[in-house]
């Protein structure tokens, strides 16, 4: 049973379903076009040298673009993997343990992907 504030509230038992289920829905949707902007950038980019690749990422636009890309992508993935994780992984310990490590791994992949990006770009 739900009380009358939680309902007017909307929120569930969790506290917080919705919003991350919101925000799965909004990454995806900023992965859509961002996804396609790289898609097509490396197609654009393929065979170039390093010292192309480094004026094409020197563009300001294209820095921006490609940091959206990697924080969308690396937050949408951290979203997914915290559903997946909940859902099959019982032990309270061991969900929690899985979890840190699985957000430890996902910092360090966004935080390299970044500064790879910058590195190109300055």
């Amino acid at each position: 049973m739900r009380s009358q504030l939680s309902r007017a509230r909307g929120l569930g038992s969790a506290k917080s379903g919705l919003h991350h289920w919101w925000m799965q829905r909004i990454t995806a949707i900023a992965l859509l076009p961002l996804s396609l902007y790289f898609v097509l950038s490396v197609l654009m980019l393929a065979g170039a040298s390093r010292a192309e690749m480094a004026a094409f990422m020197a563009e300001p636009w294209n820095t921006v673009l490609y940091l959206c890309l990697i924080a969308a992508l690396f937050y949408h993935l951290a979203l997914g993997m915290q559903v997946v994780i909940e859902d099959y992984v019982h032990n309270e310990a061991k969900r929690r343990g899985t979890m840190l490590v699985v957000q430890a791994i996902i910092v360090v992949l966004a935080l390299g992907s970044a500064v790879s990006v910058l590195k190109l770009a300055f």
